[in-house]
């Protein structure tokens, strides 16, 4: 203590809580004269207050010997009812319920750890929020500013700021080093998780000798949330050269990315006025109604007959909001006859990641808008488009006939469960379908039930499914579900996960019941890691420690945790819908396992239609690309 200034008394900060929220927020206090702009606190006190500035109240938390004084603030200021902090038990778990916070629920949250291990834990979770351009507060304790030693769970070694170093390659990071320095940090904060097209999570890290620390705060000089205006380019001869390519095109695939999904109208009118087949990414499904005859399905190494054939043989590639991901552009070789490429991006690197392309840069919806006025004053000649339209529409027919054969393949006699049992192409579709009977939003876990399920979905909207193909993390679906309950969102919840993405992070069973959370998990048991086992397969012929020999009752084990109700989700379809109709009718958690087929006879998945720049194939895939001149 003899390090710090004073500690502020804590009934001072009871009281400037309680004014807040007598008020209603901080700006009324503020306003009413009951909270002064300018007097002493602690930093995290003036953190916590700073975060208010910026919307952010609830905070997801683990603490430690590295967090112990924001955790007393955080006490205190819930107490006032001002902020509300849920606690959680495992970092990675609760990233991603930071996470799908702000990202489905639109609410930004702070999430709280200790220094060391829980960081990097926590750390290793915000690939998702990284990955897909979501906004996060990442709050990590950190080892002190005087190197009067080692403090316990840093880094170790000499080197100064090495956990800064550390999280600022995964994206924004600031170190707190001096209590005054908080309002460039929340700056900078703001600016990141806010971010109107490229939000990401923001390190704040809080060494543990400044968080006592007390300050001078100026909360009128705190930064606050503002609205940015959206922003296109004003150089009209960009979508003049667009619309002239689209003009003279015949064969024209739009491939909708993550980032069209708050323009389905927008893509849909200029895939109309094109005359463009539309090629969906796996976080896209719904852009188009699934029924649009203009609308191909996924594309990809895991895509369809209909969206593959469609990227295969366009000459003119429309990229909207899209990154270029290996596995969804097939490592850069998707396109093999396209000559010239528009590509529609807020981010002048990913708008560039082709050659002979005409970027239009700014906000997806009015770049669409624009371009869609100006095709309008454009001779697009769409009767010359219809070959191309028609032979995708085909295609179309075939991937749909394709479906319909595996749903109707019947169960399967597995060697592992010793009985016929559900192929996952047919468990799956049976719970997409009860899904949308109930309108509940699907969450997706990764591997092979993820990449089964974007094949399967058949959406209408774009906020029916959520999968998680930026970082593809395990455990990720089923730890999102916690978000809900933290957001109050009512609306009803499955969440899809295999055996192995399950048992990643099997703390939703305890988080679900501390947090109030009614949801289902249905778990899709192979016994394996089947999108590992199909490609070893695949690439070399045989699979090797991919699959288990250890038998796990799923029913029981989750029967174990009060509050949570599980089923045996049988081996046929009927009986699977009833039973998906039980446990939505639980007040809480409730948990299906359905154990299914994975022999290997093709009936297990929905099939690989692309290439992968992966093991064995790579020489193949790069001496392709490397020939390629867009």
């Amino acid at each position: 203590m003899a390090e710090n200034s004073a500690p502020d008394h804590p009934g001072n900060i009871a009281a400037r809580a309680g004014a807040i929220a007598t008020a209603g927020s901080l700006e009324e206090a503020i306003a009413l004269g009951k909270l002064p702009t300018y007097f002493e606190c602690t930093l995290c006190e003036a953190l916590v207050l700073g975060l208010l500035k910026q919307g952010v109240s609830k905070y997801l938390a683990i603490f430690g010997h590295g967090s112990t004084q924001l955790g007393e603030i955080l006490r205190i200021y819930e107490d006032a009812g001002v902020t509300r902090t849920f606690q959680f038990r495992n970092e990675v778990a609760m990233a991603h319920a930071a996470t799908a916070l702000s990202w489905i629920h639109g609410e930004v949250p702070a999430l709280v750890t200790s220094i060391g291990p829980g960081a990097l834990q926590a750390m290793a979770g915000s690939l998702v929020a990284a990955s897909n351009g979501v906004g996060v507060y990442h709050i990590y304790g950190d080892e002190t500013t005087h190197g009067e030693g080692y403090n316990m769970q840093q880094i170790p070694g000499p080197a100064q700021g090495a956990f800064g170093a550390l999280t600022a390659i995964m994206g924004r990071s600031y170190t707190l080093h001096t209590p005054e320095a908080l309002r460039e940090a929340l700056r900078q904060g703001l600016s990141t998780v806010r971010h109107p097209t490229r939000a990401a999570p923001f390190y704040l890290l809080l060494p543990i000798n400044t968080q006592p620390k007390t300050m001078q705060v100026n909360l009128a000089a705190l930064p606050v949330q503002q609205e940015l205006p959206a922003q296109t380019s004003s150089d009209q001869k960009f979508y003049d050269r667009a619309a002239a390519l689209i003009g003279s095109a015949r064969n024209i695939v739009i491939k909708a990315g993550g980032g069209t999904r708050p323009f389905c109208g927008e893509v849909t009118a200029l895939a109309e006025k094109s005359g463009a087949a539309v090629v969906l990414s796996p976080h896209s499904s719904g852009v188009l109604p699934d029924a649009h005859r203009q609308n191909m399905h996924v594309g990809g190494s895991k895509g369809s007959i209909s969206g593959n054939y469609a990227m295969e043989n366009a000459d003119l590639l429309i990229v909207i909001g899209a990154r270029a991901v290996c596995q969804s552009d097939c490592s850069g070789i998707g396109y093999p006859r396209v000559k010239s490429v528009i590509n529609i991006n807020a981010d002048s690197h990913d708008a560039l990641h082709y050659n002979h392309t005409v970027p239009l840069l700014g906000d997806i919806g009015m770049v669409i808008s624009r371009l869609n006025t100006t095709l309008d004053g454009t001779n697009v000649d769409l009767p010359a488009k219809k070959p191309w339209l028609d032979a995708c529409a085909a295609k179309k027919s075939d991937w749909a006939t394709f479906k319909q054969q595996q749903y109707d393949a019947g169960p399967q006699q597995d060697r592992v469960w010793g009985r016929p049992v559900l192929t996952q192409p047919q468990a799956i579709k049976v719970a997409v379908d009860f899904a949308d009977t109930i309108d509940a939003l699907k969450l997706f876990d990764a591997g092979d039930v993820q990449a089964n399920g974007f094949q399967i979905v058949e959406d209408d909207r774009p906020d029916q499914t959520v999968t998680e193909t930026g970082a593809s993390y395990m455990g990720f679906a089923v730890s999102a579900l916690t978000a809900g309950a933290i957001a109050g969102d009512k609306r009803p919840q499955i969440a899809f996960t295999g055996d192995g993405s399950f048992f990643m992070n099997p703390q939703i069973l305890i988080d679900a019941v501390e947090h109030g959370l009614k949801a289902t998990i249905v778990i899709f048991d192979n016994r394996r890691m089947a999108a590992i086992t199909n490609l070893q397969r695949a690439q070399y012929g045989v699979d090797f420690r991919t699959s288990d020999n250890v038998a796990v009752n799923y029913v029981q084990l989750a029967s174990a945790v009060r509050g949570v109700m599980a089923f045996d989700g049988g081996g046929s379809r009927e009986t699977l819908h009833a039973v998906l109709q039980k446990a939505h009718h639980h007040d809480g958690l409730s948990v299906v396992h359905v154990p299914v087929y994975a022999d290997g006879n093709g009936a297990e998945g929905m099939g690989s239609y692309g290439s992968w720049n992966v093991g064995n194939w790579c020489d193949a895939v790069q001496t392709i690309y490397a020939k390629q001149s867009v």
